[in-house]
């Protein structure tokens, strides 16, 4: 029998940065070469239309809330990518090190997903709220195995430790 020490978050968070990353650095970027015309492209269309109906903001403005959009989603991708690099170190897999890049990752990208779905969904942009709704989910999904699993570690610690729990029955008969 061969044992793995992959976690399923972790895999989900690997399956996630394969789409985040990409996705998320192209959109960056081309917010930063021209940023009215990237922030008015269909993933961040909803923005663009909730900025521009409810704040009237200048041009100047807005290309400063454009690229405060590419950082942020710059900042999603760089988390990921420090997630998946810190996995490949079998020692910090092992003990779940790599959780805390994730769980800014995640935090970070439902946020910005959220507000998104919420701003499409004001505007009504179908298309976009379902994008941006998609994206939520996927994220939320991750933190929710990130929430009840344990690393791999600790669970065969206390596996081989049954004392340590006291409501474990095997330690009760123990005593």
């Amino acid at each position: 029998m061969m044992t793995t020490n992959w976690r399923i978050s972790s895999v989900n968070g690997v399956l996630l940065a394969a789409y985040f990353v990409p996705t998320w650095l192209m959109v960056a970027f081309k917010i930063m070469v021209s940023p009215i015309h990237a922030l008015y492209d269909r993933p961040n269309i909803s923005v663009a239309i909730f900025l521009g109906d409810h704040f009237h903001l200048a041009a100047t403005d807005t290309v400063r809330t454009a690229w405060m959009l590419a950082l942020a989603k710059l900042t999603v991708a760089a988390f990921f990518i420090v997630f998946v690099a810190l996995l490949t170190r079998p020692s910090i897999r092992k003990t779940g090190g790599s959780d805390e890049p994730l769980a800014i990752a995640l935090t970070l990208g439902s946020v910005i997903s959220f507000a998104s779905m919420i701003m499409a969904s004001q505007v009504g942009e179908a298309e976009a709220m379902r994008l941006h709704a998609t994206e939520l989910l996927l994220l939320l999904g991750t933190a929710i195995v990130m929430l009840v699993e344990r690393p791999v570690e600790s669970v065969a610690k206390v596996a081989a430790q049954p004392e340590m729990m006291p409501n474990y029955p095997h330690a009760q008969q123990n005593s």
